[in-house]
C-alpha cells in the first residue's frame, strides 16, 4: 500500500533512483522528499534546511544593505533576528534580542564584559560579549 503525502506539491525535480517526480512528505522529523512510486521506490531525502532558523515573515519594502534582496524576520535556535533572504549567498543579520551587559569585567579575559544570556532550553548563563575569543560562562 503506497503512501499519501501530506502535501500535493510536486517538485520538478526526477527521482535519483528511478526518474520518476519527488514529493514534498511529512514524516516525524519534519517535511522530507520522497519519491512519488513508493513503495516501489524508496528515495527520501531531507529537505534543505536553514541553519540560521526558519523564516517568519517577510519584510516588503526593507532592503538588505549589503545586496537590495528583502529582509526577512527569522527564528533562530537564540531568539528572534532579521535576515537577507539571500542566505547563504549573503549572511548580513541584525540580532533584535540584544543581551544585557553588565558593567563586570570578565574574570577570565579582562577586556570583555559579561552579558546575559539565555541557552536554547530556556536557562539564563552569564558569558563574555568576546565570545568565541573568551569562552568564560558562569
Amino acid at each position: 500500500m503506497a503512501k499519501s503525502a501530506l502535501f500535493s506539491v510536486r517538485k520538478n525535480e526526477p527521482c535519483p533512483q528511478c526518474g520518476a517526480e519527488l514529493v514534498i512528505r511529512s514524516g516525524k522529523h519534519g517535511p522530507f522528499l520522497g519519491c512519488s512510486r513508493y513503495p516501489e521506490c524508496d528515495y527520501v531525502r531531507p529537505l534543505k534546511s536553514q541553519a540560521d532558523g526558519h523564516i517568519v515573515k517577510i519584510l516588503e519594502g526593507q532592503p538588505c544593505p549589503e545586496c537590495g534582496a528583502v529582509l526577512v524576520l527569522r527564528q533562530g535556535r537564540f531568539g528572534m533576528f532579521i535576515g537577507c533572504s539571500q542566505y547563504p549567498q549573503c549572511e548580513h543579520t541584525v540580532v533584535i534580542d540584544k543581551p544585557d551587559e553588565t558593567a563586570i569585567a570578565c574574570p577570565a579575559c579582562q577586556q570583555g564584559h559579561l552579558v546575559q544570556r539565555r541557552s536554547r532550553y530556556g536557562k539564563i548563563f552569564h558569558s563574555c560579549d568576546r565570545y568565541p575569543e573568551c569562552q568564560f560562562r558562569h
